[in-house]
């Protein structure tokens, strides 16, 4: 059972650590489900055979798949008998059994576990393609009621395609869609601001106050609506008008030059200056926030679906205040942690791959040097050797992914697929001095990690041996779920000895 701690990372299904979680304790949920919009969008709604795979979520990987999982939990779902149960079933029985409503069925239990866990004030974005996003928006509504839809943002997350040269027949796909909706009335939104456009500055700010040289425009003071909204009439400069400013304080404003009338005779109007100006109030189409590209910026992981800081960073700031908790629940990289935790919020994530949590946990302590003295709480940790055995018996990569982290290693193969990792299931590497003749001068050294949950023997020790020369490395680490056989120490014994320029020391295969 999963304790609700802020600031913890939690491995496992999302939906079983957000039954865990009491009601109404988190301010704000982003969420970015994988889903395999890459594919050919006539091929998601191919049918589905029942005896195809279930579906597995997998880091680097993005596709949710009709099977016996899928149909069990589509069955529980539409036998609640409510609004969520009764759209579900809609979509199966118009689209069929296939990739898109796999998808649909298992987000909807989770949405409504999401809906439990938000305060009153809270508000949740829904990261999404135009794939699927028509479908989640219909979906949302039936769970949080389309009465507490906020927004549907586009976000330009991509430059623009040249497919058409390819023989592309569509136009370029180039944003993503935030879905927003509050969980009530009363949630936090924070008015955000852009930017000036240059062409506003230029065409609107046209005049230059002689005694200062602070650009500024004249905006309109009369009072819109008039007396049926308030507003006073009175006499000013000799013009009568409703105006949106008490006599008395229209007169203040005109003593302090910021009321001018540019002749006799004419409406007067207030002074706004450029560098008063709070900006543009945030639209609901964000073009400005560029996407990751490549090795240019810092931020950059590896992570397919990476999103940048200031996405976060921005949906943080306006449904969210200092203090409070943003949950992520597909959590992958750990972008919505690193924003959260740089404004000043509290956070949750969760992911079903202990790739994800690792990467996750070490980004927030490269990022965040010193925040951390006592480590990243990461719950669902196996903390003993029983456990550790329970992990490898239930999924043999997720061992491995874990066994790997405890070595302070580096994961490989992350596409879990059987001998695509060539041997190799993690690197990490240590410090080497050339020697002393060179004190100053530092390499560092590979060392191969081979992870295995099941039956081992010999062989194993073999192929390990054979992987660390062909990578050139200086060690091969195989981490095993029982205790060595005699001839697997013999085969270690027979891969030789390592002597370290560091220490002259020579080492020879231990077992510990």
């Amino acid at each position: 059972m999963s304790e609700f701690r802020p600031n913890t990372l939690y491995y496992g299904d999302n939906l079983e650590v957000l039954r865990d979680f009491p009601s109404e304790c988190v301010d704000l949920v982003y969420l970015d489900p994988p889903f395999n919009s890459n594919r050919s969008y006539n091929v998601l709604f191919k049918e589905a055979k029942g005896t195809e795979a279930e579906a597995q979520i997998e880091a680097f990987g993005d596709t949710w798949t009709w099977g016996q999982h899928t149909s069990e939990v589509y069955d529980g779902v539409v036998s609640r008998g409510d609004d969520v149960g009764r759209l579900l079933q809609a979509f199966v029985a118009a689209l069929g059994r296939n990739d898109v409503t796999a998808y649909l069925t298992m987000m909807a239990p989770r949405l409504v576990e999401l809906r439990r866990v938000m305060k009153p004030t809270a508000s949740i974005y829904l990261h999404c393609d135009p794939t699927a996003s028509h479908y989640l928006k219909v979906l949302m509504d039936a769970v949080f009621g389309p009465q507490n839809y906020v927004n549907e943002i586009v976000w330009k997350r991509s430059d623009a395609h040249s497919d058409a040269g390819q023989g592309a027949k569509h136009l370029g796909r180039i944003h993503d869609s935030l879905l927003y909706y509050r969980r009530s009335p009363a949630a936090v939104f924070n008015v955000q601001y852009t930017p000036l456009p240059e062409s506003t500055i230029t065409n609107w700010y046209k005049h230059v106050e002689p005694e200062t040289g602070r650009r500024y425009n004249l905006g309109d003071i009369t009072g819109p609506g008039g007396a049926a909204k308030g507003n006073p009439q009175y006499e000013f400069l000799g013009v009568t008008r409703y105006w949106r400013y008490s006599r008395e304080r229209m007169q203040e404003l005109y003593e302090q030059g910021r009321v001018v009338q540019r002749r006799p005779g004419s409406v007067p109007a207030i002074k706004r200056y450029l560098d008063e100006s709070r900006g543009v109030a945030l639209q609901d189409v964000w073009t400005d926030i560029e996407m990751l590209r490549g090795l240019r910026t810092g931020e950059r992981l590896g992570y397919p679906t990476q999103k940048p800081e200031a996405l976060l960073e921005r949906i943080i700031a306006t449904s969210s205040n200092e203090g409070d908790v943003v949950l992520d629940p597909f959590c992958g990289c750990g972008t919505a942690t690193v924003a959260a935790h740089r404004l000043k919020r509290q956070w949750v994530g969760i992911d079903i791959t202990y790739l994800a949590v690792d990467l996750m946990r070490r980004r927030l302590i490269d990022t965040f040097p010193g925040d951390f003295p006592d480590g990243v709480h990461v719950d669902g940790d196996p903390a003993d050797e029983a456990a550790a055995l329970a992990l490898a018996e239930r999924d043999k990569y997720q061992f491995q992914y874990w066994a790997v982290a405890k070595l302070g290693g580096t994961a490989r193969g992350g596409e879990n697929r059987k001998g695509m990792d060539r041997g190799i299931d993690g690197v990490t590497t240590f410090p080497e001095q050339d020697g002393p003749d060179q004190p100053d001068t530092r390499r560092f050294a590979q060392v191969i990690i081979s992870v295995k949950g099941g039956g081992t023997g010999p062989k194993d020790v073999r192929d390990l041996h054979g992987t660390v020369e062909r990578e050139k490395a200086a060690i091969g680490v195989l981490v095993i779920a029982s205790e060595p056989t005699r001839e697997m120490r013999r085969e270690a014994a027979a891969a030789g000895l390592y002597t370290s320029p560091w220490d002259g020391k020579t080492y020879a295969a231990s077992n510990s």
